[in-house]
């Protein structure tokens, strides 16, 4: 597991091998989740990357729009 240190200006250094994994890149933006005391960083992904991620999905078991509420 890594781990970090926040700096006096708040700052932290997300560590290389993560930085690796997950193909970061400078400049990159990371939304903060805080649930429960935990912090969570979920990278931005622009819309044209995800762009036919759904392909092939399945359909089956999708609620109507009545079921939902």
């Amino acid at each position: 597991m890594a781990t970090t240190t926040i700096s006096p200006k708040f700052q932290i250094v997300i560590p290389k091998e993560v930085r690796e994994k997950l193909h970061l890149s400078p400049q990159q933006r990371l939304q903060v989740v805080e649930k429960g005391g935990v912090i969570t960083l979920v990278p931005e992904v622009p819309l044209k990357k995800l762009k036919g991620s759904l392909q092939g999905m399945s359909k089956t078991g999708i609620r109507e729009k009545q079921e939902r509420l």
